[in-house]
């Protein structure tokens, strides 16, 4: 029976080539589509999925609001820690510990030719910086620069050092407590137990010691930015061989090490309520029988006792939140570590795009195969007569769709690498494909039987549900029945090109955003302006005041200024500001501050309103101010404010000018407060404009180069363009425009290969009606519009139920933005009309091949 099935199938793929290559290839695109997405979405959801008691275990994040404006952070305090050890009650394991930025790394002790070894005294730990500008935190302390030195009774063995490490924390032994490392050396207990010790992974231990047995690497010191001395006392295995996870830490220093020395507490601000970081993170695992409300609730009072007064004072409110485990890998708000966020909404796109995707191949095979029906009657009523029963004709298509399918799947194996280089804005670096990894499989055999049951159930129950007579005189779809099933294809046509017309209208208008975007005036000059970040392991303002003068004396370099970062970017630097006037009562402002050197506003062609620009300083002794600031303290006019002073760090800084307001960052975010004030120590990026000659670029960014590398040697040379960096700004929406790109391409190829199958089986269907009418004198032209009139009436229809749902769509999209393209009517009449242009396209592939077709080959045989 089995056999027959086959040879059946077979028999009839064959004689319906296109029909069979119409489906095959449909089902290819959408299965490749859905098992690359699959791949991504299950990369995303892996994280953070081994560990034991994962259920339980959250993160303490600060959410907040100052002066009305809403702020998030995954940073704490870091005496919150200690009051919760203190007060609260029901948790089974608390973990705090230090990020600790990109640092050099020093390896003093290395063995000598003859097998003795220069040995480093143990310095005194005096200072650390807390975070630099890559780090996850806003804080900013210069560390020292010096290089470790040696001593030794033989000849000094010249040190390693590893510039710009990372991953490194200052933690104790409850972090081992809360994920599962496995150790290789030392022991969980007493390896974090006093200062000056580190924990070291396996990678970077063989990083660091590459010629020495894992025992023999206890004991050997490492020296960090030349400030803390320690001694290795464990080595652990690294934790992504579990799994993958957001825990990237590779070194491990006690937090004895900052408990036990003031300097280097006075230097993170260890007991100051007040300072909150993102470098300081917080995670608890909660007892069996402890709720999170219960929780968040004692620690709504530690914040009441320490800080509550502070919080009304200077109207803020600040609450301590607990954030699962599992959501850490897909909040943008509080971030990870420095290890990328993945996006929620746009996995949710990919998914519900794989959905349609598979959808409209689904409605394709129903669509022929239900079309195509009437050529197979005599073969059903042939059946039924010979006792073969309904049941056993479902299982027969059925089969014949599982063929069809299988066939597709493996055709989707050969062609997802291709599939993938659409995806390539999307895939993290950890995704892989491989047809012998057991999810794959799993996945395209969930998938082939879902499709296969999904596709070919209703076309099953269609063609064995033919009354045997009728079938036999070849009449299977006479009376109402297939007027019904008509109108259930032309109601599935319509679905795929409302689902083809809505990307179409979203592609559009996510472009006309983009370009809105990357061409609006953002209040300062943009062109031929480059950017040079200072390394950051050196805040020496000697090296960058040299830097500075140097690149203003290169030919071609009309002016060079340095500032805390790009005029426009994703970083923050806020403060507050105490402001009053009279008998008016004092304002507490939360302010942007901008940090610059002289000729800043200049450069970026920001003018000034009224008054002058800072006098060239190292400190803050005076500020410029934004007319946003300039309107939020009561002035009208620009020289109003001059002269007026606003209370900053303690000290009395008056204003001095008021500048026009630009764009400080993306255009998501409104134009906020702004000060400008003169701070050598915050100088991280540098800015100079190139020649009106293009031709002169190069050179000057090589001479850029050379004096770079003479002030910093050693050091990655790295210039940016300011309109380019201002454009990668804008990755997120760039990557939602390529996947409305692609997912628009692939569906209405997937929805014109239907199309043209149903006009093929249509002229088929009517090559007598044609024949007669041509002989009757009907043109080509009359013919054409005959064939194509009916298909262009279900696009116009798609197209009339799409446009209100993308509208919508569009308009909830646009809200993310404070600044937005307007949605113009233009977008859904080139949307609308472009389709109907792709439709005619299709049709005409078929349609004129029909029309021009002599009358005699139709009509002389019956």
């Amino acid at each position: 029976m089995f056999k027959n099935y086959l040879v059946v199938a077979l028999r009839n793929f064959s004689r319906n080539k296109i029909f069979s290559v119409i489906n095959i290839l449909g089902l290819s695109i959408g299965i490749s589509a859905s098992l690359v997405i699959f791949l991504i979405v299950h990369y995303a959801y892996s994280f953070d999925r081994f560990e034991k008691n994962k259920d339980r275990i959250f993160r303490v994040v600060s959410d907040y609001t100052f002066s009305g404006e809403p702020g998030h952070t995954r940073g704490i305090p870091a005496p919150l820690a200690d009051a919760i050890r203190k007060d609260l009650s029901g948790i089974d394991n608390l973990v705090s510990f230090r990020y600790y930025n990109p640092v050099e790394i020093v390896l003093p002790n290395e063995r000598s030719a003859n097998g003795s070894s220069a040995n480093t005294p143990a310095a005194d730990i005096s200072s650390t910086n807390s975070a630099s500008a890559n780090s996850p935190s806003a804080d900013h302390v210069s560390p020292t620069n010096a290089s470790a030195k040696t001593s030794s009774n033989t000849a000094p063995v010249k040190p390693k050092t590893f510039k710009y490490q990372n991953h490194i924390i200052f933690a104790d032994a409850h972090y081992f407590d809360l994920l599962p490392y496995r150790w290789i050396a030392g022991n969980k207990q007493s390896s974090l137990s006093q200062e000056g010790q580190v924990v070291i992974s396996e990678s970077r231990a063989k990083l660091y010691f590459p010629k020495r047995s894992f025992a023999d690497m206890i004991g050997q010191p490492i020296v960090y930015d030349d400030s803390i001395s320690v001694r290795v006392s464990g080595i652990v295995a690294d934790l992504d061989q579990q799994g993958n996870t957001d825990f990237n830490f590779l070194e491990f220093i006690s937090m004895n090490t900052i408990l036990k020395n003031t300097k280097l507490q006075n230097t993170m601000n260890w007991s100051q309520w007040g300072s909150t970081t993102s470098d300081q993170q917080l995670y608890v695992q909660l007892g069996s029988n402890t709720t999170i409300s219960s929780v968040e609730k004692r620690l709504k009072n530690i914040f009441d006792k320490t800080r509550g007064e502070d919080a009304k004072k200077n109207n803020y409110t600040w609450a301590y939140r607990l954030q699962p485990l599992s959501d850490i890998h897909f909040n943008q708000y509080y971030g990870t570590f420095d290890s990328p966020v993945a996006n929620k909404s746009m996995l949710m796109g990919l998914i519900l795009a794989a959905g349609f995707l598979i959808g409209i191949a689904c409605i394709n095979f129903i669509n022929l195969t239900t079309a195509n029906a009437a050529q197979r009657a005599k073969e059903i009523g042939v059946r039924k007569t010979m006792g073969c029963s309904r049941g056993q004709l479902v299982f027969q298509f059925l089969g014949e769709t599982f063929l069809i399918t299988a066939t597709a799947t493996v055709l989707s194996a050969a062609i997802t690498p291709t599939i993938g280089k659409l995806f390539s804005s999307f895939i993290a670096e950890g995704v892989s494909f491989s047809m012998t990894s057991p999810f794959v499989l799993s996945f395209l055999v969930i998938l082939l039987l879902s499709v296969t049951l999904l596709a070919g159930f209703y076309p099953a129950w269609v063609l064995s549900s033919a009354n045997t007579i009728d079938s036999l005189k070849n009449r299977a779809h006479s009376g109402t029945n297939q007027t019904r099933r008509a109108w259930l294809r032309k109601g599935l046509t319509v679905s795929q090109f409302v689902i083809a017309q809505f990307f179409v209208i979203g592609t559009m208008m996510v472009g006309k955003q983009i370009h809105f975007m990357l061409s609006k005036d953002l209040g300062f000059s943009k062109q031929a302006i480059v950017s040079i970040n200072y390394p950051y392991s050196d805040h020496s303002v000697d090296h960058k005041k040299y830097v500075l003068h140097e690149l203003s004396q290169v030919p071609g370099i009309q002016r060079a200024v340095q500032a805390n970062d790009l005029p426009s970017s994703q970083g923050w630097w806020t403060t507050t500001m105490d402001f009053s006037e009279g008998k008016k009562p004092l304002q507490n402002i939360v302010v942007e501050m901008k940090s610059a050197s002289a000729g800043y506003l200049d450069l970026l062609r920001i003018p000034l309103l009224s008054g002058r620009d800072l006098l060239p300083a190292d400190t803050t002794s005076e500020l410029l101010i934004n007319e946003t600031f300039l309107h939020v303290l009561g002035f009208v006019h620009p020289a109003d404010a001059l002269g007026k002073t606003l209370k900053f760090d303690d000290k009395h800084v008056p204003i001095v000018g008021v500048f026009r307001d630009f764009h400080a960052h993306p255009l998501n975010y409104k134009i906020a407060s702004m000060a400008l004030v003169r701070s050598a120590q915050q100088s991280n990026v540098m800015l100079a404009s190139l020649p009106a000659d293009a031709t002169r670029w190069p050179g000057t960014i090589a001479a850029m180069k050379k004096i770079f590398m003479s002030a910093y040697p050693g050091e990655e040379f790295k210039c940016d363009f300011l309109d380019e960096s201002i454009a990668n700004a804008y990755g997120e929406v760039q990557k939602t425009s390529k996947l409305l790109q692609w997912a628009t391409g692939l569906t209405i190829f997937i929805s014109c290969l239907g199309l043209l199958g149903l006009v093929i089986y249509t002229t088929t269907y009517r090559r007598k009606e044609i024949g007669i009418r041509k002989v009757l004198g009907a043109s080509v032209t009359q013919i054409m519009a005959l064939l194509s009139g009916d298909f262009v009436k279900l696009v116009t229809i798609a197209f009339l139920i799409a446009t209100p749902l993308a509208w919508w769509a569009i308009h909830s999209w646009l809200d993310d933005f404070v600044f937005r393209t307007s949605v113009s009517w233009w977008i859904f009449a080139a949307s609308g009309i472009g389709m109907i242009v792709i439709a005619l396209i299709t049709l005409s592939v078929q349609t004129i091949r029909t029309a021009m077709a002599n009358p005699v080959t139709s009509l002389r045989s019956e």
